[in-house]
């Protein structure tokens, strides 16, 4: 799995740091992919070994059938040109081979199959650069159809410090259910992080109806419990309409934590929708908010219940790690599963003092964490987000022109 950012492969305090994948320090894409530029090094490395080897040993026959090695190399990792200057360059060094080697005579059988093994090199060469491009601007459509669900987040944004992470398991199409926003409302700073059930282009196509539902209604509405039921109005519609269109559509759900932060920063109302509560680090430690106070969206007309809203203090400095079920169901090579909360009690039992992590610094060790703990391999998407509020000196500063 690879580790890889819009602008970096860690999560930055102060912003958003799309794309964080565990495992491979900031790169993405197979192997293959990654080479591409420094491919020819591979084949123009085996070229000279074989050279270097054949003068030294001294010119055999076999070393005509090594070097018909070079433009099969060429054709797994370089463009069809690169590859069709390698084999040029084998055919011309074999044809010298048949003049240096005592006893051997230029056949015309040899030649052929020479240049047969060259073109059909080419031929592979030229298949595979078309694929590669086709794939690269698929998983470029693919991350732009990403980026309308899930934006990206700048610094101070709502009077926030923000950092945050996605952890895709399948680092290649990213069709991830996760979403995340935040809004900067005339009635306070609403924040919203949730998990549609599934994956695939379906997930985030519904994660696109629930997300817009918030982004609109969050704006306009004061009261937090509208804006939730706007959300799941959204999610029941889109669910409707997906069945119209496909018979065998099964209605999904959401499970989601929505926070309205009060404008005087004394404290956040909280509706939890089936999630992992929230974890809150603060100077006094570690304490997990209400969770799963609410059946997940989509479900809440079998219970007819009301929604429940939790007000919860939020002291100034304090850190609110919100994270999706990748995280808490990462698993190591012994089956067990990450264990969020323990981890997050030895990180402030570790702190200095009454130091409060900042929100990058919080993801930068979760992201380690995980990497350590699951190898690397996750079994479902993981999102992950961090804030906190600006001390008045940096929302002063933020608001200053330069």
């Amino acid at each position: 799995m690879d580790r890889s950012s819009s602008a970096g492969a860690r999560p930055r305090g102060g912003g958003s740091s799309e794309a964080v994948p565990l495992g491979q320090d900031g790169r993405q894409g197979p192997l293959l992919l990654r080479l591409a530029r420094w491919g020819w090094l591979v084949p123009g490395a085996f070229l000279v070994v074989v050279m270097t080897l054949g003068l030294w040993l001294g010119p055999t026959p076999d070393t005509e059938n090594w070097l018909l090695m070079v433009p099969l190399l060429a054709a797994a990792l370089c463009s069809g040109r690169v590859t069709a200057l390698f084999g040029c360059a084998v055919l011309l060094i074999n044809r010298l081979l048949t003049v240096v080697v005592p006893g051997q005579a230029l056949r015309l059988s040899g030649f052929l199959l020479d240049l047969c093994v060259v073109l059909l090199a080419v031929l592979v060469a030229v298949l595979r650069s078309r694929t590669r491009s086709y794939m690269v601007r698929l998983q470029n459509a693919l991350l732009a159809a990403r980026e309308v669900v899930v934006r990206p987040i700048p610094y101070g944004w709502g009077g926030l410090e923000t950092s945050t992470a996605f952890l895709p398991a399948d680092t290649e199409s990213r069709m991830s259910g996760d979403f995340y926003d935040i809004l900067a409302s005339p009635h306070g700073t609403r924040v919203v992080l949730g998990d549609v059930q599934g994956k695939g282009l379906a997930a985030l196509s519904t994660a696109g109806a629930v997300v817009g539902a918030f982004r609109e209604a969050g704006y306009h509405e004061a009261d937090l419990a509208v804006i939730a039921a706007r959300m799941e109005d959204s999610l029941r519609r889109h669910n409707q309409l997906m069945a119209a269109v496909d018979a065998t559509h099964e209605p999904r759900f959401v499970t989601a934590v929505v926070i309205g932060l009060s404008e005087d920063g004394t404290h956040a109302d909280v509706i939890n929708y089936g999630h992992e509560g929230p974890l809150v680090f603060g100077p006094g430690g570690v304490r997990q908010l209400p969770q799963e106070r609410n059946p997940p969206m989509g479900l809440g007309e079998l219970t007819g219940a009301e929604t429940g809203i939790d007000r919860v203090r939020l002291e100034e400095g304090e850190t609110v790690l919100l994270v999706t079920d990748g995280v808490t169901e990462a698993r190591n090579s012994q089956g067990e599963f990450f264990p969020l909360t323990t981890w997050a009690e030895q990180l402030t039992t570790s702190a200095p003092g009454d130091t409060t992590p900042a929100p990058h610094t919080l993801l930068h060790r979760l992201v380690d964490a995980l990497t350590d703990h699951s190898a690397g391999h996750l079994d479902d998407d993981a999102t992950l987000l961090a804030l906190r509020r600006l001390d008045q000196k940096a929302a002063q500063a933020l608001d200053t022109p330069a």
